[in-house]
């Protein structure tokens, strides 16, 4: 139902905030009614990105009732009322795309939950027009956290995420509308719903922080089917302090970026940034605020806004920042709570399928900055698994950016579990951005360029940045692999580091 028409209560670009939390005479319902609308076997479409946005009391009151079989799909990382009751009741059988806590995890490496792996851009069309058809079982049920809505729209809360994409996917419509959070969040909304392919125009953006189509998700009238009060909220990621090896490594991104600024001409007048989300990432937003970009306008493109974010939007470090989510932690929020009519001039919320779109990723020339589990000595990176085996979160968008941007950069430190294990290894056993994607390696180490570079000289790049404990061996390895292909390797110890 792409481009229904709103009723007339609708709230627009020129006026963004609902006169009402609820909109007409909508169908309220208790948690525990909502809930019983979820038939036993079902694929449940939840809100929520960054740990914020997701509804809570309804997957709360699922997980108290009878067992269900129940495929989960959210549009990143969710809380506890969904990631860890419906793992612990027992209702929740599949998971798409993203695991966000050791509940989850656990279920998902014993085998409890079947879960699969998805790349952020590609899942709102995937849900739409079954790309993961295999998985969506039973009738559809979207339940999504709202600010506001009326009877045939919505406004969301913390994030956007894909909730455009799963309420028109729904048979039916479940919105939690949380009155803990301000309604003035309609300001920072802009939602774009794209048309079906093949016959799907441009996203209509000439400027990263521009506006299409205003606050307002639609939906079809007839799917909505409960509207659920609530005012709890959000369990946001909590941002560690930190470390000297995360300084370190923000050092030398900002050394890099420095010299970036001055031999490439893409940078010469403007500077799109993007940062995976976490701790690490957080911290390297720090280390922008000691970069000299001189008059160039600098601007966030990417998933998600953290706490660094507002700390650069608020020394005027950031002309402003584009993303699908909050994701702030629970003081962050407290801080655009009470001032967001003036973080809404620099910061705009958007569906995931435009925020992390190829399209807009390669338009705005986005530098693209991503963390990882490990990388190995020629340049592919794995994110998400431990061992080649345990995954330990998901994709999420890096695969979007590491692929589409113009220069996507890893920052990662050299070593894990207390220095024993390094993360500069011979050989990944699993692989989610290839050799093909990571042009620059960071660690507290040094930086490794490796654009343009073989294989051979990729490798000893890489050496040159892992830590020095481990250099020998890594030398080693590589002499081992001697003159084997293009590619050397020594496969009868490869695997040996995991």
């Amino acid at each position: 139902m792409t481009g229904s028409p709103f009723d007339g209560s609708a709230p627009t670009t020129e006026d963004p905030v609902p006169d009402a939390r609820i909109a007409g005479d909508l169908p309220i319902a208790t948690p525990a009614d909502a809930a019983a609308l979820v038939p036993d076997t079902a694929t449940l479409l939840v809100s929520g990105f960054g740990g914020v946005g997701y509804p809570k009391l309804v997957p709360e009151a699922i997980a108290a009732g009878d067992s269900r079989d129940l495929t989960v799909v959210s549009g990143g990382g969710v809380g506890d009322e969904i990631d860890r009751a419906l793992v612990e009741s027992g209702d929740m059988s599949r998971r798409y795309p993203f695991i966000p806590n050791e509940t989850a995890r656990e279920a998902v490496n014993d085998g409890r939950v079947a879960f699969h792996d998805r790349h952020i851009s590609r899942l709102a069309d995937e849900v739409r027009f079954g790309g993961i058809r295999a998985g969506m079982c039973g009738e559809t049920i979207a339940v999504v956290e709202a600010v506001a809505v009326g009877p045939d729209w919505l406004v969301p809360s913390t994030s956007i995420g894909h909730t455009p994409a799963y309420v028109q996917a729904a048979d039916r419509v479940i919105v939690e509308v949380n009155r803990a959070q301000p309604v003035d969040l309609a300001r920072v909304h802009d939602v774009h719903v794209r048309d079906p392919p093949p016959n799907r125009d441009p996203i209509p953006l000439a400027d990263p922080l521009g506006d299409t189509d205003g606050p307002a998700v639609p939906f079809a009238p007839d799917t909505l089917a409960a509207v659920v009060e609530t005012d709890r909220v959000d369990d946001p990621y909590e941002f560690r302090e930190p470390s000297a090896t995360d300084e370190v490594i923000a050092d030398n991104l900002a050394g890099f970026l420095e010299a970036e600024l001055d031999r490439n001409p893409l940078m010469s007048d403007t500077v799109n940034l993007q940062f995976g989300v976490g701790s690490l990432g957080n911290a390297l937003m720090g280390a922008l605020t000691d970069v000299e970009f001189g008059d160039r306008e600098i601007a966030y493109v990417g998933e998600v806004v953290q706490d660094g974010l507002l700390d650069m939007l608020d020394a005027g470090d950031l002309r402003g920042a584009s993303a699908t989510s909050l994701a702030l932690s629970a003081e962050g929020q407290e801080r655009l709570f009470a001032d967001v009519e003036r973080y809404a001039e620099d910061v705009v919320l958007r569906p995931a399928d435009v925020s992390n779109a190829p399209e807009l990723i390669d338009r705005f020339g986005v530098v693209g900055i991503n963390s990882a589990v490990e990388v190995d000595l020629y340049g592919n990176v794995n994110a998400t698994h431990i061992g080649g085996s345990r995954v330990v979160n998901g994709i999420g968008g890096g695969g979007d950016f590491a692929r589409n941007c113009r220069l996507g950069a890893i920052a990662l430190p050299s070593t894990a579990v207390g220095g024993d294990v390094s993360r500069i290894v011979p050989m990944s056993p699993h692989v989610d951005h290839t050799e093909h994607d990571a042009s620059v390696v960071i660690t507290e180490h040094g930086v490794a360029d490796l654009r343009g570079l073989s294989p051979r000289e990729r490798a000893a790049a890489l050496v040159d940045v892992a830590d020095p404990s481990f250099r020998d061996d890594l030398d080693a390895y590589r002499e081992r692999a001697g003159e084997n292909g293009n590619t050397p390797h020594d496969l009868d110890t490869a695997f040996s580091w995991t």
